[in-house]
């Protein structure tokens, strides 16, 4: 038995009593994490609100944990984390950490997909 399934299991588990929100991020893994929830997932999506994060890049030259909260960056990280998680939409979309190059009106607008992006966590400048 892999670690995966028994990690998809326990995401089972969980749902049976009722759990109804699931977090994760692009950054776990990476990629890993959101692959297997999404798996764990199929047949059940709709019985979850879905969370996960962007802002720590995984996908660029610039290698996992740098910051980058760009418009842009945004764009391509969402794309991502609904293919990975199997998914045509994400309850709670947010930022993982506080990128200060990127100014809070580029962070905190409408990203498409009728979804808003956050902070997490938030600081009394942002």
């Amino acid at each position: 038995m892999s670690d995966d399934a028994e990690s998809i299991r326990t995401i089972h588990r969980a749902l049976e009593p009722g759990v109804t929100f699931l977090d994760t991020a692009g950054i776990y893994g990476p990629y890993v994490n959101e692959e297997l929830v999404g798996r764990a997932l199929k047949g059940h999506r709709d019985q979850v609100v879905l969370a996960t994060k962007f802002g720590f890049v995984s996908h660029s030259r610039g290698g996992p944990g740098r910051l980058d909260s760009s418009p842009a960056n945004i764009r391509t990280a969402v794309e991502g984390s609904l293919e990975r998680l199997g998914t045509d939409h994400i309850g709670l979309y947010y930022q993982h950490r506080v990128d200060p190059n990127t100014p809070i009106e580029e962070r905190s607008t409408r990203c498409g997909r009728g979804m808003w992006r956050r902070t997490s966590p938030p600081t009394a400048s942002s």
